[in-house]
């Protein structure tokens, strides 16, 4: 057995065996699409495989929790390196089972290529009712994150520095706040995740919008231009404040309220974060 029909058979379901996955009424509204590439967004010498399949699944799995959708297939292709071994493509498998039977996603095909170096790219197919989009702020708005931002940008220079992290590290280890979207949705505008890092995500959500943010308090570099931190940036009407942070509280998600939605513009301060 060659290496991509052992990887494929470690993926045994009904839908996978044909030339495309068929599944009779499936009920999706919501596709989403991210890679996760070796040289770009991580380095072998700093992640196991388990942990690349982990945070591959996590990273996308993160597109379909900021629409407020609930993910419910995936579909893998896998570019591995020649040299991998099966105790490493084991390692993978059981990365991309264990966070899809956490979100109770089926895995129900892709593809898989020989390649110089391990590149995954996942599409996610979800269900939403009342989708979170990054359109609907008005002016005069609330903006908040959840969680805390810069962590991810300061264990990124430690592994540069060749340096070691927490295997509960926020760059191993994402925490997604499903919990707080689904609770607190219908008093929110608009919603997208921090991938590109806060400064750089607000630009997107100005440009989306056509408004500008004055912010409420300071943010340093060091925090608003953390790239791949995958907590949420949202917005709210500020009738909702008392609602918004009453859901925070009860889901225990961290939410800070930094900015307000001007018509005046705000510049993104960040450089690009990938390598």
């Amino acid at each position: 057995m060659n290496s991509e029909n052992y990887f494929i058979s470690k993926f045994k379901n009904k839908h996978i065996g044909d030339d495309g996955a068929y599944i009779k009424n499936m009920d999706v509204n919501v596709l989403s699409k991210d890679a996760f590439f070796e040289g770009v967004h991580f380095k072998k010498e700093w992640i196991s495989y388990y942990q690349v399949a982990k945070k591959a699944m996590l990273i996308n799995i993160s597109d379909a929790i900021a629409m407020n959708a609930n993910p419910k297939y995936a579909l893998l292709s896998v570019a591995m390196p020649s040299s991998i071994t099966k105790s490493q493509m084991d390692e993978l498998v059981k990365g991309f089972k264990e966070v899809a039977f956490r979100y109770n996603i089926d895995i129900i095909g892709g593809d898989t290529i020989s390649n110089t170096k391990l590149d995954i790219t996942i599409t996610i197919l979800s269900k939403s009712n009342k989708p979170l989009l990054r359109t609907g702020i008005k002016n005069n708005y609330f903006i908040a994150y959840t969680g805390k931002l810069g962590d991810s940008k300061k264990e990124l220079k430690k592994l540069f520095n060749l340096g070691k992290i927490h295997q509960k590290s926020k760059f191993l280890d994402i925490k997604l706040r499903e919990k707080f979207i689904k609770n607190t949705s219908r008093f929110l505008s608009s919603g997208m995740d921090i991938s590109d890092g806060l400064f750089s995500d607000l630009d997107k959500f100005a440009s989306a919008n056509k408004l500008g943010f004055k912010f409420l308090k300071n943010i340093p570099k060091s925090v608003g231009c953390s790239g791949e931190e995958y907590e949420m940036l949202v917005a709210f009407d500020k009738r909702y404040k008392k609602a918004v942070l009453r859901r925070a509280k009860q889901s225990r998600t961290p939410l800070n309220i930094f900015a307000i939605s001007d018509r005046v513009g705000s510049k993104n301060r960040c450089k690009a974060h990938h390598f």
